[in-house]
């Protein structure tokens, strides 16, 4: 007859074996360990953003052990995303408490200067800009709250000592606001606190929109369809209605979802008569603990147009609106006109948890200027303040 004692010795270091190798886990912390993993593995920027992805499994992995439902495990990995500190990264659901997505969700840009929150941007057309909100204006409250305290949500908990593009993230994020409440935005003018109460609207259904500003200069802007393969006819016959302009001027302006590199070369190939590179990727082989480098180039196609190009970008420039601008730069083809873009890093690629079925996307690969400038770093030739000085110097051309 077996000993009591050596049976529940045994009883014991089963179930501790059992928990150790995951036969104990729920579903939640399995996909926990892979979603960390796959960014552990694949995430191109640790390094460079300085992240210490060890803390941030140690102060999260605990919390995915409580977890018992699919939308508090999606609240979980949208904390976990907010330790990457970009847009680039999220998951392909949400809830409707989850954040808007930035760039694309939202629709004014505040810096925090001298202690106080300052409106530098707004995107012209949506919410924030129809509200009657005005670049200049002070932000008291958001949401009827003081702002400093609701930016420890967004803030990344591996450091205690944020940096700036941190801070910006969390400020881009907490004025995006979420998808199931209506923002309030308080301001102070003349002495006086005025609140308004913008609403999100969504994007021009139209590809494309174009108008002749004078005798001399076309203007093409993009609405956001850069990731549409429509847009390469669309633009093809525009562009070809107006080769008897000397300038043509392409506003990138309102392109935050970003886009693929099929229409960004083939809108690229009209203003060049040889092939040209526009961009380097870099790519980690951790396993070897070595690179892959290479240059993607842009080929002739079609009629090319050769007067002066000026591309207008701003702050709702993302992904592959941003590889444009850099890559008009880099062929020397195009004056860059407008503030810094959205900064959003690298190119993403997509990932599907094995449990929940939950997607999920990240920069998987460090995109370069020509001329060795990460994307995200560069800064247009002709620099403005907010996107009606961009107009501004765009109405100037002649």
């Amino acid at each position: 007859m077996m000993n009591t004692k050596f049976l529940k010795s045994l009883i014991f270091f089963f179930l501790l074996f059992a928990g150790k190798d995951g036969f104990a886990q729920s579903k939640y912390q399995k996909d926990f360990v892979e979603f960390w993993t796959d960014i552990n593995h694949h995430y191109a920027y640790l390094e460079q953003q300085k992240i210490d992805w060890n803390k941030v499994r140690e102060i999260y992995e605990p919390q995915a052990e409580k977890i018992r439902t699919d939308s508090a495990f999606i609240g979980l990995l949208e904390q976990v995303l907010n330790e990457l500190h970009n847009g680039h990264s999220s998951l392909n659901t949400n809830l409707n408490s989850s954040n808007r997505l930035i760039p694309s969700g939202a629709d004014l840009y505040v810096e925090k200067v001298n202690n106080k929150y300052i409106i530098k941007d707004l995107r012209k057309g949506f919410g924030a800009d129809l509200s009657g909100l005005k670049i200049g204006m002070e932000v008291t409250l958001f949401n009827g709250k003081p702002i400093e305290p609701q930016l420890k949500k967004f803030l990344p908990r591996f450091t205690t000592g944020p940096n700036p593009e941190m801070y910006q993230y969390a400020l881009d994020m907490l004025f995006a606001g979420t998808h199931d409440t209506e923002r309030e935005i308080t301001v102070i003018g003349e002495g006086k606190e005025k609140v308004f109460a913008p609403v999100t609207y969504g994007n021009s259904g139209e590809l494309l929109y174009s108008k002749v500003l004078h005798k001399n200069t076309a203007y093409i802007k993009i609405n956001n369809s850069l990731g549409k393969n429509d847009l390469i006819a669309a633009f093809d016959q525009t562009l070809d209605s107006l080769f008897q302009y000397r300038n043509l001027i392409i506003d990138l302006t309102e392109t935050p979802g970003g886009g693929n590199s099929t229409v960004a070369r083939a809108i690229m190939g009209r203003f060049t008569d040889k092939q040209l590179p526009y961009q380097m990727h870099e790519f980690d082989e951790k396993e070897y603990q070595t690179k892959r480098h290479w240059v993607e180039y842009v080929t002739p196609r079609k009629e090319i147009y050769t007067g002066n190009v000026y591309l207008l970008v701003g702050h709702w420039t993302g992904s592959m609106g941003e590889g444009i601008a850099i890559g008009f730069d880099g062929m020397q083809r195009a004056k860059i006109i407008g503030t810094k873009m959205a900064g959003l890093i690298g190119a993403i690629s997509n990932f599907q948890l094995t449990e929940t079925k939950i997607g999920f996307q990240f920069p998987t690969e460090r995109l370069y200027h020509i001329n060795g400038t990460p994307r995200e770093q560069f800064v247009p030739g002709i620099r403005t303040a907010h996107i009606e000085a961009t107009i501004q110097k765009a109405r100037e051309i002649e």
